[in-house]
């Protein structure tokens, strides 16, 4: 594995997809793993929409773990991401109202009302 550094990008072949993401050969003897997280920009459901087996994929070394011999790949690392839409507020912005307490003439009309029944 050391002919591999982190930060390399190299193009793969997809070898195996599981739930949690794809295995990708880097060569002849040496596979990654990219992360379900790792392969799109995005949120991903299901790893067979964006791959499939024997798939030809640019992936970058994320990390390289010499004890367990696991390379942690990803495929969005090699893409630019995409550029989001300024999203509009779904809850709609209150208005203020054009006196200090506008809002409070119904509670104002009613209120002497309300005191004379108490007082009868």
């Amino acid at each position: 594995m050391s002919e591999f550094k982190v930060g390399d990008i190299i193009t793969g072949k997809v070898a195996g997809i599981q739930g949690y993401g794809a295995f990708v050969a880097l060569d002849d003897k040496t596979q990654g793993l990219v992360h379900i997280s790792e392969i799109h920009h995005g949120f991903v459901k299901d790893v067979h929409e964006f791959l499939e087996v024997g798939q030809e994929v640019k992936v970058k070394i994320l990390e390289i773990n010499n004890e367990t011999n696991k390379i942690s790949l990803s495929i969005r690392a090699t893409e630019e991401a995409p550029v989001k839409a300024k999203q509009e507020s779904r809850r709609p912005q209150k208005q203020m109202s054009s006196g200090p307490d506008e809002g409070f003439n119904t509670l104002r009309d009613k209120l002497q009302e309300w005191v004379d029944k108490a007082d009868k």
